[in-house]
């Protein structure tokens, strides 16, 4: 083996030493095309196959809802360009078959055997429906699996014989046993229970809700809706109270509002309102009869000039009898008895004369038949709020704060005026829509709330900013009188300073007077006087600055400036 695949390569090697550079760059390029073709092939191959969601074409809202409702179950969804929905494998699709038929998202009209395509090829037609009953239920328990509360699930659906007689037909029937998983609510949920039912309904021809039942893996029915109709009804109480709810803090909120923007927060803290709605649907038929216009109101006038008239001759007709006559009352044959009473005997036989008239009128009238259905409204609504009055503090006559014994503030509390307060009544009865006629209430109060702990922290408040300006009065008092002293000790000690100072120039002026003095009488008695080294240096230091204030006078008077204002 290891020697034909060194001959091999000899032939390869060979046949490449004799190509030419042409030669060698086609085999190249062929070699490079079949690879990038092979991995083209294996990539394509490799590529997930999608699958249609429903072989039926739904029109374009239709088919964004649907996506839109795939998307929030973060399905991979495309739209092929003949418009089927296209998913990424069977199971997704049938997952979402189930979810989509469960919330009513499938378009009317769609054909629902779609969903269970499944052919099977037969050769007599009761197994060519024996497999179709068995594709069904094996379709219809892949989809009812497929839903993300049921962890198992096992369907039932026998095959029913057709009559040539209706009423000789069995009805359809289906049971189902599902296994919830963990934690999921599908045994309490009912629109999720009837969801199945609708997988059912939608699979099976002429399969009716009260032929369904689905149970637990505990064998409890879960679709029993008629003997769930009082925890319907709890349901349906408790979303009624809610509704009702939800209005009463509606109209609290809304006209709290409007009386905080008034009055403020502080002053209408609370607002309680109660409203009876009767929430049953009512039937009313009404007849009601109503005046014929004559004359229309004219448009522009300030005044209702229209003419009104109950009712209109339609027709009349009038009929009058006029009999005169002996008044003969027979009394039967001869010799019997007639029937007339005794007291009527002396009256028999006498000139008698009768005379009737009647007067028909068919008066038209307008009237109206009137049938609806009345949603529930509000029957009647209750408001009743407080507002605070104010609060003034009071001052003496000389302005000032009238505290109490006890330190606090006194103050005096203004109510709520009885004008405002209708006012505020008007104002509330508008803004719910009164109606007196319902028996709507609207109480306003003016109770004055308790604010003594505020006030207490008010006072309190005052207290210590009373004692800190009291403080800060004391403080700056201190310092004035510290900056007063401080001033008297410095003109006191500045006074003393250029008192000394002008004693010792003084001595210094004497003693230099009397050493002049002394010098001036040696030199005129020429007797020769020596000078200590002090005395000559502080000789030299005068003759310095007599010359320096010669010299430069500006700058020895700024000097002498400044040391006065040293000192």
């Amino acid at each position: 083996m290891n020697e034909w695949f060194k001959k091999l390569f000899g032939q390869i090697k060979g046949l490449w030493g004799k190509w030419t550079w042409v030669q060698r760059g086609i085999l190249i390029g062929i070699t490079v095309a079949a690879i990038a073709g092979l991995i083209a092939l294996v990539s394509v191959s490799s590529a997930p196959t999608m699958v249609p969601l429903f072989n039926t074409v739904f029109k374009e809202e239709d088919r964004d809802r649907i996506v839109t409702r795939l998307d929030e179950e973060g399905i991979k969804t495309t739209v092929n360009a003949a418009g089927v929905i296209m998913v990424e494998d069977a199971k997704t699709a049938q997952r979402m078959r189930a979810i989509l038929i469960r919330e009513d998202l499938v378009p009317a009209g769609t054909d629902p055997w779609a969903i269970f395509d499944t052919e099977r090829w037969t050769t007599t037609d009761f197994e060519r429906n024996v497999n179709l009953r068995r594709a069904i239920t094996a379709d219809v328990t892949n989809l009812i699996k497929s839903l993300a509360e049921v962890d198992d699930a096992k369907v039932s659906i026998p095959m029913v014989e057709r009559t040539l007689f209706t009423q000789d037909q069995n009805p359809v029937t289906a049971a189902v046993i599902i296994t919830p998983k963990p934690g999921s609510d599908i045994t309490e949920n009912r629109k999720k229970i009837e969801g199945i039912q609708k997988i059912l309904k939608f699979a099976v021809e002429g399969l009716k809700d009260e032929y369904i039942t689905i149970t637990d893996q505990n064998g409890m029915v879960l679709n029993d809706f008629a003997g769930m109709a009082d925890f319907d009804r709890l349901a349906l109480l408790d979303k009624e109270a809610k509704h009702i709810r939800t209005l009463e803090t509606q109209y609290a909120a809304q006209v709290l509002r409007l009386l905080q923007q008034t009055y403020t927060a502080d002053r209408v803290r609370d607002l309680n309102v109660k409203i009876d709605k009767d929430m049953s649907k009512k039937a009313v038929t009404t007849e009601e009869f109503y005046p014929i216009t004559i004359k229309p109101r004219t448009p522009g006038l300030s005044y209702d000039d229209s003419e009104l008239a109950r009712s209109l001759t339609r027709s009349e007709s009038t009929s009058s009898t006029a009999w005169k006559g002996t008044g003969f009352n027979p009394e039967g044959p001869a010799g019997v008895e007639g029937q007339t009473p005794p007291q009527m005997r002396d009256m028999s036989n006498l000139y008698g004369e009768v005379e009737q008239k009647t007067l028909t009128h068919n008066e038209e009238i307008n009237s109206r038949h009137i049938e609806e259905e009345k949603s529930p409204g509000i029957d009647r609504m209750t408001v009743s709020v407080n507002i605070d009055g104010t609060w003034k503090l009071k001052y003496d006559e000389k302005n000032k704060l009238v505290l109490l014994p006890d330190g606090t503030r006194e103050r005096e509390y203004i109510p709520l005026p009885p004008e405002e307060i209708q006012a505020a009544k008007a104002l509330i009865q508008d803004a719910i829509g009164f109606s007196a006629a319902k028996g709507y209430s609207v109480t306003v109060q003016n109770i004055r709330f308790d604010r003594s702990k505020e006030f207490a922290e008010e006072d309190a408040a005052y207290q210590r900013q009373k004692q800190v300006q009291t403080t800060i009065l004391a403080l700056l008092s201190g310092i004035v009188l510290l900056f007063i002293a401080f001033i008297a000790f410095r003109v006191i000690t500045t006074t003393a300073e250029r008192r000394r100072r002008a004693k010792e120039e003084e001595l210094a002026r004497q003693h230099q007077e009397m050493r002049e003095r002394a010098f001036q009488e040696a030199e005129e008695q020429g007797v020769e006087v020596s000078m200590s080294v002090e005395e000559r240096k502080r000789m030299e230091l005068q003759e310095n600055a007599i010359n320096m204030a010669k010299e430069h006078p500006g700058d020895v008077a700024q000097l002498i400036r400044t040391w006065l204002a040293e000192e």
